[in-house]
C-alpha cells in the first residue's frame, strides 16, 4: 500500500501561515500534482511530507501511520530536489549508490541494486561519468534513480522540470510517467506549470493562499472549475459576470458572432497557434476575455483588430463559480 493522507497540517512561520489546516486522501499509487502559484504553501506541503519541515498542527499519515514526527530516512518516502542536489566528485554510479551505503548494504547489493536502476532511467553506459559530464535531462535521471534506489513508497519531487528546456521538459514528462506507472509507487510532484499537471497527473490538487481550492482529475478540473481562480490559473477559461452571475465559459466554447450575442466587444488581438487562432475581445465594461477558433473556420472568415463583434455561449457550456 502506499496510501498518503494530510490531516488538518498546518505551517507557520511566525505570524505568516504557510499552509493552513489542509486535508486530503491522495490516491493511491497515483501521479498527483500540487499546482499552484509561488507562495501558495505547496513546497512547504511537500517538505512536510518528506520531514524537512515540521508540522506545525494536525499529522501526516501514511498507510494508517502518524509519520509526523519521523526523521525523513524513516517515512518510507524519497525527495527529489529541484536542484538535483548530486554530489560533484561522485561518479553516477556512486551518486545514486550513496543511499544504499549509507544505510549498511553490502557491496555487492549495492552493485546489483544501482546497475538495474541505472538500466531503468537508461543510464547504464554514463555510470562512470561525474555529474558535470551529464546533460540537464542525465542529471534528472541520475537524481531520480538516487531518490528511488531505496525503494520508496512515495516519490516527492519538487519542480523537476523547472531547469529543463521546453523539449527536453516534455521528453522528460514523459520518461517521468512511464517511470511512475511501471514502479507502482505514488509520485507527488510540486509545480506551478498548468500544461505539467495536466499531462502528467492522475490527481491534480490546486492551491491559493496556504489551502486548496480543488482536487481531482485533470479533464474534471478543466471541465468543471469550481472557484473563480480555479478557472483563471487553469488558463483557457473565460471568467464571465453575467445576469448578477460569475460563470466559467472555456475560450474554445466562447463564439463570437457579428450580428447578435449577449454582449458586444471589440477585437483586441489576434493570434496564430497552428491549429487554432486565439482571439482577444474587450467589452464596454473593460472585461476581456478570448475565444479559440479553429484555424479553418477562422480564415474563412477572419476577424479584425477593431472589429465589433458580439460574445456568446451555449447555457450548458458555462459553469458558476464560487467567488472569494
Amino acid at each position: 500500500m502506499s496510501q498518503l493522507e494530510l490531516v488538518g497540517i498546518s505551517k507557520i512561520y511566525g505570524s505568516s501561515i504557510a499552509v493552513d489546516n489542509v486535508s486530503i486522501k491522495f490516491n493511491e499509487k497515483g501521479y498527483i500534482c500540487l499546482l499552484g502559484p509561488s507562495g501558495c504553501g505547496k513546497t512547504s506541503t511537500l517538505r512536510m511530507v518528506a520531514g524537512h519541515e515540521e508540522v506545525s498542527s494536525g499529522a501526516v499519515v501514511l498507510d494508517g501511520r502518524d509519520i509526523s514526527r519521523l526523521p525523513p530516512a524513516q517515512r518510507g518516502t524519497a525527495m527529489m530536489f529541484q536542484n538535483y542536489a548530486l554530489f560533484p566528485h561522485m561518479t553516477v554510479e556512486k551518486n545514486v549508490a550513496f543511499s544504499l551505503k549509507i544505510k549498511g548494504a553490502s557491496s555487492s547489493e549495492q552493485k546489483d541494486k544501482t546497475h538495474a536502476m541505472l538500466a531503468t532511467v537508461g543510464l547504464s553506459e554514463y555510470s562512470e561519468r561525474l555529474p558535470s559530464q551529464l546533460s540537464g535531462g542525465q542529471q534528472q535521471r541520475a537524481a531520480l534513480a538516487r531518490a528511488l534506489i531505496t525503494d520508496p513508497q512515495i516519490l516527492l519531487l519538487d519542480e523537476p522540470l523547472s531547469a529543463l528546456d521546453p523539449f527536453l521538459r516534455v521528453k522528460m514528462r514523459t520518461e517521468l510517467k512511464r517511470l511512475q506507472t511501471e514502479l507502482g509507487i505514488t509520485f507527488l510532484h510540486v509545480t506551478h506549470s498548468q500544461d505539467e499537471a495536466m499531462a502528467l497527473s492522475d490527481q491534480i490538487v490546486v492551491m491559493n493562499d496556504a489551502r486548496i481550492q480543488q482536487s481531482g482529475s485533470p479533464r474534471d478540473i478543466y471541465n468543471n472549475p469550481k472557484t473563480e481562480f480555479v478557472a483563471k490559473f487553469l488558463g483557457g477559461h473565460n471568467v464571465v459576470r453575467w445576469k448578477e452571475e460569475v460563470l466559467s465559459v472555456r475560450a474554445d466554447q466562447l463564439r463570437l458572432n457579428r450580428s447578435e450575442g449577449n454582449f458586444p466587444c471589440n477585437v483586441s488581438a489576434v493570434e496564430y497557434f497552428g491549429d487554432n487562432v486565439t482571439v482577444s475581445v474587450e467589452a464596454v465594461n473593460g472585461e476581456e476575455y478570448m475565444a479559440k477558433i479553429p484555424e479553418a473556420k477562422f480564415f474563412d472568415r477572419p476577424f479584425s483588430i477593431g472589429e465589433t463583434v458580439f460574445a456568446v455561449w451555449n447555457d450548458i457550456d458555462a459553469k458558476m463559480l464560487k467567488t472569494q
